[in-house]
């Protein structure tokens, strides 16, 4: 998957998340509750495309980082709206799934590129 089908896929994240919680109930609980993943699953999207203009490999990987909590967190929010009881399960287990997807490619981005840069670090 190249830079711009990831940057789609984070972005259908965000999206889907949107209208996910337009759906919630409205009480004091699940504001702050979709306040924060609205948060951090639009932040997803909004840090690969710091990603994206990464300086360096080091840079890459710190902002990579922070995609990955962004979308940690975001899985953790889904589920806590789903144990909570806040909304069924069959909304929340697709935007559960394409963040488990993001999340596995981020994490496997990182493990490459931080490989390549120790293997460049001790070829010098």
């Amino acid at each position: 998957m190249n830079s711009a089908e990831f940057q789609n896929k984070t972005k259908k994240l965000g999206l889907g998340v949107i209208r996910f919680v337009e759906v919630l109930p409205q009480n004091n609980a699940s504001r702050v509750i979709i306040n924060q993943i609205l948060r951090c699953a639009l932040s997803v999207g909004a840090n690969y495309r710091a990603v994206c203009r990464a300086k360096s490999d080091k840079d890459f990987i710190h902002k990579m980082k922070i995609v990955e909590e962004e979308c940690d967190e975001t899985i953790y929010w889904l589920e806590i709206i789903e144990e909570s009881g806040l909304a069924k399960v069959e909304p929340i287990a697709p935007l559960r799934k394409e963040a488990r997807e993001i999340l596995a490619m981020i994490v496997a981005s990182i493990n490459t590129v931080s490989k390549n840069l120790k293997s460049k670090q001790s070829e010098i």
